[in-house]
């Protein structure tokens, strides 16, 4: 008996099927490339920002211009909502330098300070040169504890990345990212992207910390922790510059403490030293954070007022004077000595500010200093004020 087979022949064999899985395979591949394409140029373009803002932050010169970059650049180059910076700071000698070298800390809310290094959070277990560093933390967004390194997190925060900044061996702080994206962070993620950018901000720190105390070493008196000649006169000329453009007085005092030879000669020059010191801090407490003191040389002091008019600084001089002179200075024990300060205040108004600057410096300076010899040669612990003419 014959058996005849009848149906379809297999759709491999039939070309017009075989032409629409190829063409659909092909359609596929097609699409597979073009989305592999689009995430290279996405990766490549995301490279060349971080190439940019490596170069930016490089290139910056000082705190303020470093930290805004990162603060500024970083969150949209990473497409972050949240970056903060936690540097730490045990004596507070940062805090102090900056804020000395004009560095306004509320311009950065997303700059966080710290004493100890286990207040960044970090597993450190006992560490010595040879422990390994420790490894970014990444995961799931906590308030409760993350409220350090995000005290001010945008709503919506879901993953987080702690990455130690190190140098040398040594965590000198933290960089916190946050995204709303809740796998951006995750602890099976691979970190060395992020480790290589914490590494180079770290670098890009330490070197403008390390700078910018130079430059306050150079701008200060090692005796007395003021500032020197040299700060004072270029600060000068800088807020000249402001009072024409905002149009406020500043006030100049020349500060000379009466006698000093003969200090010298009773106490010796470390008995000197410790006067130096002490009147340079009594001088200080009188003043605003706004004010400049500068040791000008040998037992002369310089203080500049801002926004201040030839009354309202004749004021604070006899406040200083009166501070020098109501209490003896301590040497020792057995050793008080009474001293007193001679002061000449000048003002500078917003009218006379014309001309060339480095000029107008002087004269200021020179009728203060005028003043003051009119103190000396009037008796000595008094306050002259140079009127104009």
């Amino acid at each position: 008996m014959t058996h005849t087979v009848t149906g379809a022949m297999p759709s491999h064999a039939d070309p017009a099927t075989r032409a629409s899985e190829l063409a659909a395979e092909n359609q596929a591949l097609r699409a597979r490339m073009a989305y592999l394409l689009e995430q290279a140029e996405r990766n490549h373009s995301i490279m060349c920002r971080h190439q940019a803002f490596d170069l930016d932050i490089v290139g910056a010169g000082t705190f303020p211009e470093l930290v805004g970059t990162i603060f500024r650049n970083l969150p949209v180059i990473s497409e972050l909502e949240s970056v903060t910076l936690t540097l730490i700071d045990e004596d507070a000698d940062i805090r102090t330098v900056m804020g000395k070298l004009g560095v306004v800390f509320a311009d950065f809310p997303h700059l966080i300070f710290v004493e100890q290094v286990d207040e960044l959070g970090f597993d450190l277990g006992r560490r010595n040169a040879s422990t390994p560093a420790p490894k970014p933390l990444l995961g799931m967004y906590d308030p409760a504890r993350h409220a350090l390194p995000f005290p001010n997190a945008p709503a919506g925060l879901q993953s987080v990345a702690l990455v130690p900044l190190m140098r040398n061996k040594r965590i000198i702080g933290c960089l916190n990212l946050g995204s709303v994206d809740p796998t951006r962070f995750t602890p099976s993620l691979g970190t060395d992207f992020i480790e290589h950018m914490a590494s180079i901000i770290a670098i890009c720190l330490e070197n403008v910390i390390s700078n910018e105390m130079l430059k306050y070493i150079g701008l200060t008196d090692s005796l007395t922790g003021v500032y020197n000649r040299r700060y004072l006169d270029r600060r000068l000329l800088e807020e000249i510059a402001r009072a024409r453009r905002q149009r406020y007085p500043i006030s100049l005092m020349f500060i000379d403490i009466d006698h000093f030879k003969r200090v010298n000669d009773t106490v010796g020059h470390q008995g000197g030293d410790d006067v130096l010191r002490e009147v340079a801090g009594r001088i200080k407490d009188e003043l605003r954070l706004s004010d400049a003191l500068a040791r000008f040389g040998g037992e002369e002091f310089v203080v500049l007022l801002i926004d201040a008019d030839l009354d309202s600084a004749a004021f604070v001089a006899e406040r200083i004077r009166a501070s020098v002179a109501g209490t003896l200075i301590g040497l020792t024990q057995e050793v008080r000595l009474s001293v007193t300060v001679s002061i000449g205040v000048a003002c500078l108004d917003p009218d006379q500010a014309v001309g060339e600057p480095e000029l107008v410096a002087r004269d200021l300076l020179a009728r203060a200093d005028g003043a003051l010899y009119q103190a000396k040669e009037g008796g000595r612990n008094r306050v002259i004020r140079h009127l104009p003419a």
